[in-house]
């Protein structure tokens, strides 16, 4: 069976990180999406809302399993039998950290092999942070995330 992971902090999910997924479980037989747990990121979400959130995002992918996960992406991936990681590469300014990554990876496990995926140009400039950003300053992000991160997105910040 050929599967890969695909790793983030999904802070939140959006269209773009579904759009990678749905590719990339088209293209591999198993794919586990990683929810990291990354203690030098504030995040909005609690790890175990963004895994919720992912696994309803991803429920009609069904060879798609939502984990978190923590630590070296390839310790983790190599100890599940996984030997291909996803990257999305929305816009050229992302290219420069992710062959960096990817580099890096391939020095600390070289039988892990890094492929690059880019979202549908409809969601090619959405980014978390941007998601984040309208929504606290009251606008709607409907377009940008599913209608299920657009509501917890929506509850979080009335908490706030």
């Amino acid at each position: 069976m050929n599967q890969a992971v695909y790793a983030g902090t999904f802070d939140p999910m959006t269209f773009g990180h579904l759009d990678v997924a749905t590719r990339a479980a088209h293209v591999f037989d198993r794919l586990t999406l990683a929810v990291a747990e990354d203690p030098r990121k504030t995040l909005l979400f609690a790890l175990d809302e963004r895994v919720a959130l992912a696994r309803e995002c991803l429920a009609g992918l069904p060879n798609v399993e939502v984990v978190p996960f923590g630590g070296l992406l390839v310790d983790w991936a190599r100890s599940r039998g996984i030997h291909t990681l996803i990257r999305g590469l929305r816009a050229f300014s992302d290219f420069e950290y992710e062959f960096q990554m990817a580099l890096t990876n391939r020095k600390l496990a070289p039988d892990i092999e890094t492929l690059f995926l880019m979202p549908n140009e409809d969601f090619s400039y959405v980014s978390s942070s941007m998601v984040r950003e309208i929504a606290a300053l009251g606008g709607g992000v409907g377009q940008f995330v599913p209608p299920a991160v657009a509501a917890a997105l929506q509850r979080k910040l009335a908490l706030r």
